[in-house]
């Protein structure tokens, strides 16, 4: 058993019942730095921060006759490093009450806390630049949410200017930082430390503050009692403050200020903290920048306002996080809000849901500095009623940054209307006309609409959206239906650029022709084409919705039947073996990969790069050869 007990790779206690250390393994020494003579005889409460805490919640549980698993407990190592160890214990009983033993089998799950807390302070800093409206009240919530997500105790900013926001260019030796902002936990008393950091100035290279301005990187001091900094080492050790990290607030060679952060405990040196948190200090610089253009932007704006506010338009302007920066007279009347609800609103909060997924792609696309033409959209009024806009929006850049976007609309709901009716009352017409004939009439007319000629050379693509049954279940079918309209709307813009024609959409599988119905002779290549930009657009579509989806294609040459089928909608379509080859090229072709026949390929090998897959089995005509389609040759 003893040798069962070292080989362990958890830590594990025996202690009597009063908490007093009987056994000890090699990896619970390990663990907390202790050698075995430190800890027999020696009371838990020398590694576990709140043993009353943890000894009643044993004893609480033996009471009912139960072991107590993964209970989370704060330790100390033989360094006063702080662990977080996940606990199973359990009470042995003895003949003699009061002589109980009890186990403890410890796991470290500092790493999974760390972790978890990364997560939670990057995921809280995004949220709270995208809904801050100035950088005075940005700053003091980035330090206490940092405090509070990673467990620190006091934040500061340091910067050469009375406030954040004046950049200062390249190494600059005549700088003098000055702490603008401090955030503190309730639990330290640091008043003295803090009243003498209000006094204390450095410059570059000098204290915590002067070192990270100077080096543009991330820093780090597992004590800093043990930094030599003459002026705040001395207090912060009084108020109790150990490890202190900082990181600049850069944006490429300009640096606007240093944030430091201090806690109670000695914190060995952690890389990955020290990573993010040099890329969150490029996110507040670029926030900053952000907010100094949309100012400025306002400023110069302010000359065209009583033309916007005389305008029959729908005129906004939203920041680069959709909050609204101005609306015209027109648009608070046509969607009633007010100004002062209007401050605290995002654009995507007024997006009717069948309209805000494409609308949150075109954002992403104006952002990113691509020209985008009329857009369509609908917004929900604050009576929640629905009004239907056309318009054009266009962003505004200031030093290559997308400060403000810029959105011009005009109602067309009653349009709209009218034409939904006029197109009902057509359909009518149409149906009680035909009805009304006499059958040696209507039905030759009905008979007549199955229009179909054989087309000797076109190139068939089925393509498969991999991953869309997956996360079905788990939306609406609303939610559904706006991504798979996203994806499609795409290939359609790429279908119409290449001169291609959608024959239909089976679920999450899609279908486009080259060939009809204009016979143009390079079809095979245009298919290669939008087969490859099928592939780029499904990995910007997932970069920009978090989506993991894959696409699956096939190709394939030769002769169909097309014909036009049903009268009333004209619905078109196709038939023959190209066309049930090619969908076998898709359904057993690789996720991610372009499949195509040998006739394919024969067709287009000149021009793009293939890989030979070998042979498969297709239905009806045996063993084919396939490739892969690679891509383009330069």
């Amino acid at each position: 058993m003893d040798q069962v007990i070292s080989a362990m790779a958890d830590a594990l206690f025996i202690t009597s019942n009063l908490g007093k250390i009987k056994k000890v393994n090699r990896a619970a020494q390990q663990l907390f730095g202790f050698s075995e003579e430190e800890l027999i005889n020696k009371p838990i409460s020398l590694i576990i921060d709140d043993e009353q805490v943890l000894r009643e919640a044993i004893h609480q549980h033996s009471f009912f006759q139960k072991n107590l698993q993964n209970l989370e407990v704060v330790c100390r190592t033989k360094t006063r490093e702080k662990r977080l160890i996940a606990f199973s214990c359990s009470v042995i009983p003895k003949k003699i009450k009061g002589l109980e033993e009890i186990v403890y089998i410890g796991r470290d799950i500092t790493a999974r806390q760390q972790r978890e807390q990364r997560t939670s302070a990057q995921y809280a800093i995004t949220r709270i630049l995208s809904e801050s409206q100035t950088v005075k009240q940005v700053i003091p919530q980035i330090l206490q949410s940092i405090c509070q997500t990673l467990g620190w105790d006091l934040g500061e900013l340091w910067t050469p200017s009375q406030y954040i926001g004046t950049s200062v260019q390249g190494h600059s030796l005549n700088a003098v930082l000055r702490c603008v902002e401090i955030w503190s936990s309730r639990v330290i008393s640091a008043r003295e430390f803090k009243a003498i950091t209000w006094q204390t100035t450095y410059t570059p290279g000098v204290g915590l503050p002067g070192r990270i301005w100077i080096r543009r990187l991330p820093l780090w001091i597992q004590d800093i009692t043990e930094d030599g900094d003459q002026r705040r080492s001395q207090p912060a050790a009084e108020a109790g403050l150990h490890a202190a990290f900082g990181f600049p607030i850069l944006d490429d060679s300009e640096i606007l200020g240093v944030m430091v952060f201090f806690s109670r405990d000695v914190q060995p040196k952690d890389k990955e903290l020290l990573q993010m948190m040099g890329s969150i200090g490029s996110q507040i610089a670029q926030f900053i920048k952000r907010k100094q253009a949309e100012d400025a932007l306002v400023e110069s704006e302010e000359r065209y306002r009583d033309l916007f506010e005389n305008a029959n338009d729908l005129i906004l302007c939203v920041n680069a996080y959709g909050r609204f920066l101005y609306v015209n007279r027109a648009w608070r009347e046509a969607l009633g809000y007010s100004e002062a609800e209007i401050v605290n609103m995002n654009i995507f909060d007024i997006i009717h849901p069948e309209f805000k997924q494409d609308c949150l792609q075109r954002f992403y696309r104006v952002l990113s500095g691509e020209k985008i033409g009329q857009v369509k959209a609908a917004f929900v009024t604050k009576d929640g009623q629905t009004i239907f806009l056309e318009g054009n929006i266009n962003c505004k850049f200031v030093e290559g940054y997308p400060v403000a976007t810029r959105g011009i609309f005009r109602t067309v709901t009653q349009r709209l209307t009218a034409e939904e009716a006029l197109r009902h009352q057509q359909e009518e017409t149409e149906r009680l006309l035909l009805n009304s004939l006499p059958a040696a009439i209507s039905k030759p007319l009905k008979q007549e609409a199955n229009i179909v000629e054989d087309v000797a050379d076109v190139t068939v693509l089925f393509a498969d959206i991999v991953g869309f049954s997956e996360i079905a279940p788990s939306m609406s079918a609303i939610q559904l239906v706006n991504l798979l309209n996203s994806i499609f709307s795409t290939f359609d813009r790429l279908s119409k650029q290449h001169g291609l024609q959608r024959i239909k959409t089976l679920g999450d599988a899609y279908m486009v022709i080259g060939g009809l119905p204009t016979r143009r002779p390079d079809h095979a290549q245009a298919i290669a084409q939008i087969a490859l930009q099928m592939q780029t657009a499904i990995a910007l579509f997932n970069t920009e919705n978090n989506q993991n989806f894959s696409i699956r294609i096939g190709i394939h040459r030769g002769s169909v039947v097309a014909g036009v089928i049903d009268f009333n909608k004209f619905t078109y379509d196709l038939w023959g073996n190209t066309v049930n080859i090619a969908r076998c090229m898709e359904s057993q072709g690789i996720v991610g990969k372009i499949q195509v026949t040998e006739d394919t390929y024969k067709s287009l090998c000149d021009e793009f790069l293939f890989e030979k897959r070998g042979e498969i089995e297709v239905e009806g005509k045996g063993k084919m050869t396939t490739y892969l389609l690679i891509g383009r040759k330069r």
